[in-house]
């Protein structure tokens, strides 16, 4: 009696019919391109969840609330906030505040409605002839790392589709729409990495990719692009290497409670060591975390250790609120350093040849000394190419484990 009393409370203070988890149709406003997604939305009483989707990965508000019809959102790890109305019609109408990418800081205009029905239903349902694109291709490109090539995945069911760029450093994030008026049109906004992609398929088999309404792309299926002349991407495993190999790999840096950690103390002793270049502003470091935290969980009482190397903002260095966030978020247990602005990057890490992914993971043997290095991570967007970069971690780790170090 007392539970239905207080749920008849409830209704009576916050009245919308929206109480509990609710599926939304997204827009947000970005420069000129206005851009769909998938958004959900939990009320209960006061308190608010808003979650963005990469995928089927979730990024949830680490906070909200909801009252007297305004909603206020926020994303610790992001650093970034909503704030707008929510009415009884369920619309949300508002503003995305922070920075949703490099060149992308301030306000944006946010607005949701309840989710209806999948277009491709709508496409299936008229019989539409819907081309097959699914598979791997490779986009010729010469991007400022140096890359000739990416990579262009794409996974399709029926009229729906799934597409990522993949590039030396990591991919676009799981872009995501279906069939309409000849093209497929495709858009990705996780909180983050904001994106629109118009593909059409040729004739050849090949793919014309409108992305953001500005660039265009050539996309060639990657069982022919080797003989169409066309070079191949960048190997994240052979990218960026370090000037002397014999070299033991130093860092010296402070943890975020100000101690000073480095590569000779007695915690990376006789360890396998992960050193991960990261920072909390970056998405490809976002779609790492998760498998770091996996990885050392899974093999720290056979000799892993992690440290990452995070470079971030003047104004997070002074007070890192976005980095603990990112810590706590991905439940984070290893050793996490704030090294400077991403600008001293280069300027530190001297060791390093060729590097200018974020991130990029160094692996050190027992002996301290680098074996290997990769370049940049895909997130689930990436399908099999993701899969595969996890295998090839924890096989590199395995690898490195089974050795005795002869130092010793």
């Amino acid at each position: 009696m007392r539970n239905f009393l207080l749920t008849l409370l409830l209704a009576q203070i916050y009245p919308l019919a929206a109480q509990g988890t609710v599926q939304y149709d997204g827009t947000i406003r970005v420069g000129d391109q206005t851009i769909p997604f998938r958004f959900e939305l939990k009320i209960a009483g006061a308190t608010a969840q808003g979650t963005f989707f990469n995928g089927e990965e979730r990024l949830p508000s680490s906070s909200g609330q909801w009252e007297q019809g305004t909603l206020k959102l926020n994303w610790d790890y992001l650093d970034t906030r909503l704030e707008a109305t929510y009415d009884r019609d369920s619309v949300i109408d508002g503003q995305y505040l922070g920075s949703v990418g490099p060149r992308d800081k301030g306000a944006h205009a946010f607005h949701a409605v309840r989710a209806g029905k999948p277009m491709a239903a709508d496409a299936n349902a008229h019989n539409i002839d819907i081309p097959n694109i699914g598979g791997l291709y490779i986009i010729p490109n010469n991007s400022s790392k140096g890359e000739k090539a990416w990579r262009f995945v794409v996974e399709q069911k029926g009229a729906e589709v799934s597409a990522a760029i993949l590039r030396v450093d990591g991919d676009t994030g799981a872009i995501s729409g279906t069939y309409k008026d000849g093209k497929f049109v495709l858009s990705h906004f996780s909180g983050f990495r904001p994106a629109v992609m118009e593909i059409t398929r040729l004739g050849d088999g090949e793919l014309e990719i409108l992305q953001n309404g500005k660039t265009k792309l050539r996309a060639v299926p990657a069982a022919v692009a080797q003989a169409k002349g066309i070079p191949l991407p960048a190997d994240p495993t052979q990218h960026t290497r370090v000037k002397d190999a014999n070299e033991p790999f130093r860092f010296s840096f402070p943890d975020l409670n100000g101690k000073l950690i480095s590569n000779t103390d007695e915690r990376f002793h006789n360890k396998v060591v992960l050193v991960e270049i990261s920072g909390s502003w970056c998405p490809n470091c976002h779609d790492e975390a998760p498998f770091l935290v996996e990885m050392y969980r899974r093999f720290r009482d056979r000799g892993l250790e992690v440290v990452t190397l995070s470079f971030e903002e003047a104004e997070q260095l002074k007070d890192p609120v976005r980095l603990r966030a990112f810590v706590k978020k991905y439940g984070i247990e290893y050793t996490m350093l704030l090294c400077g602005e991403q600008d001293d990057a280069k300027v530190k890490l001297t060791q390093a040849e060729n590097w200018n992914a974020w991130p990029t993971t160094f692996f050190l043997g027992r002996d301290g000394r680098v074996r290997s290095v990769h370049a940049g991570f895909p997130s689930n967007g990436s399908g099999d190419l993701f899969r595969q970069a996890k295998a090839d971690f924890i096989s590199e780790v395995e690898r490195l484990l089974a050795e005795k170090n002869s130092a010793n």
